[in-house]
């Protein structure tokens, strides 16, 4: 039985307590922002003059004046119908593309892939103008396709990027097995690749419903119709419109963050998988 030297053990602690001091000051960094929010939610008008105070007493009714003043449970639904679209969309092509890049050969594959990452290369804000002349003249502005279309081809030149590394990363071999057993090539792809790419897809899902429901400028452009704006749009335009109430606007934007904290919350298990999974790879 091993004993422990007390002073190697001291040591040991006291080199870690830097370690733990920086991440303690990052954790507070990233946090604060969004807590002094949630506390400006909570108070009353009157209790703003100190940003770091306590409320005196829980406002609750804050939430419910922004959801129903500002039209919330429109631009909720509307930033439902485009995120799940989006999402289930993009992941299914991206998975399909990832799986073509990485283990299919064919004609001009490298070809084909560098225009795939051109799409991650250009920003949104260079080619906004020219996206909405081309979908005014396809009649659809105003319409939830003007939002989900764009944001589909976006999120799937990132994704057959992400997939194509977890796809590159099987063995031939297995694949190969797979088919000695009987298997064709799309049940191979569906019960040998897919189990083994799901932290890469799972990590790729929470980032396409994170940049899809926090997205402002598309929703901006596209859409002048209330009734379809989304959730950040919606929140702009009652910031504007209640600029002195501060408590109200907290709240507002408490509404719009909340789905995120959440969906994250609930996938962050398989994200942090998938995300070691891609940095074992590289």
């Amino acid at each position: 039985m091993s004993v422990v030297n007390p002073a190697v053990n001291a040591r040991r602690i006291l080199g870690s307590v830097p370690a733990y001091f920086f991440l303690t000051l990052g954790l507070l960094l990233a946090v604060l922002p969004f807590m002094l929010i949630f506390v400006t939610a909570l108070k009353s008008p009157g209790e703003l003059g100190n940003a770091f105070a306590l409320p005196q007493q829980l406002h609750w009714e804050n939430f419910l004046r922004a959801w129903t003043q500002a039209h919330f449970g429109t631009y909720f639904k509307s930033s439902l119908i485009v995120t799940l679209s989006v999402v289930g969309v993009s992941c299914l092509l991206s998975l399909l593309t990832g799986y073509a890049f990485g283990q299919l050969r064919f004609p001009f594959k490298n070809g084909l892939f560098f225009l795939f990452l051109i799409g991650l290369m250009v920003p949104t804000e260079a080619y906004i103008i020219p996206l909405y002349y081309s979908l005014r003249a396809a009649h659809l502005t105003d319409t939830y396709w003007a939002l989900i279309l764009p944001q589909i081809g976006m999120s799937v030149c990132f994704g057959s990027f992400w997939m194509r590394g977890f796809f590159s990363g099987i063995p031939r071999d297995l694949v190969d097995a797979a088919r000695v057993d009987g298997c064709n090539d799309w049940q191979a792809f569906w019960h040998v690749m897919i189990p083994m790419v799901l932290p890469g897809l799972w990590t790729m899902a929470v980032l396409f419903f994170i940049w899809t429901w926090n997205d402002f400028l598309l929703a901006l452009v596209m859409i002048t119709k209330e009734g379809l704006r989304t959730l950040p749009l919606g929140l702009a335009m009652f910031q504007g419109k209640y600029t002195t109430d501060y408590t109200l606007t907290a709240a507002g934007a408490t509404i719009v963050a909340l789905p995120t904290l959440l969906f994250y919350v609930l996938f962050q298990r398989q994200f942090i998988r998938g995300v070691t999974a891609g940095a074992i790879k590289g």
